[in-house]
């Protein structure tokens, strides 16, 4: 499967699981490196980086940004192979974020 179509399919499943959420792609012309995806969410946003299988090389940057953003709300690379253990973290992270602010 090609990363575009992963991609799409990925939208309509986040945009299933968070109702009402404002999904981002990012513009090629952005600075490289940074997530595919930024997900905002309530008052919450989290970010993912899309590749098509486990075995799809990383681009200049990528790692970096991905652990920059993932110490500031969640990001992860997600593809077919990890995508159920990566939307499930990302319900429990988001849980917790949410119930925090609300206590």
């Amino acid at each position: 499967m090609r990363e575009s179509q992963y991609q799409q399919e990925l939208c309509k499943k986040l945009k299933e699981m968070f109702p009402g959420c404002v999904i981002h792609h990012r513009d090629s012309r952005d600075v490289q490196g940074t997530p595919d995806l930024t997900v905002f969410w309530g008052d919450v946003w989290f970010m993912l980086e899309v590749k098509s299988s486990v075995n799809a090389p990383h681009r200049p940057n990528q790692d970096y940004y991905v652990e920059q953003f993932a110490a500031m709300s969640f990001a992860a690379f997600i593809y077919p192979e990890n995508e159920e253990q990566v939307l499930d973290e990302l319900q429990r992270s988001l849980g917790s974020t949410r119930q925090a602010r609300v206590s």
